[in-house]
């Protein structure tokens, strides 16, 4: 799996227990082998888009404050190729 998709995997398993589009995000991570971030974005639909979004702006805010800014990278990493 590609780095950055396992960050987002991890940070991922903080939302699925009581968001369902956010179960569905990860179940994509989990069984399709991406190669890389690019190819995963691009199965990603509008909502989840939106809602990826939105959790990667708390998360890199949270990673950055906290000084691990690795993750927060590897996570904008992502979030970049959202838009």
């Amino acid at each position: 799996m590609d780095q950055n998709l396992a960050y987002l995997h991890e940070v991922l398993s903080n939302y699925t227990e009581d968001n369902e589009a956010a179960q569905d995000i990860d179940r994509k991570i989990s069984n399709l082998n991406f190669s890389s971030e690019e190819e995963f974005v691009k199965e990603l639909n509008q909502e989840q888009i939106q809602l990826l979004s939105q959790i990667l702006s708390k998360e890199m805010h949270h990673a950055n404050e906290s000084g691990d800014h690795e993750r927060g990278f590897q996570l904008n990493e992502v979030n970049e190729l959202l838009f």
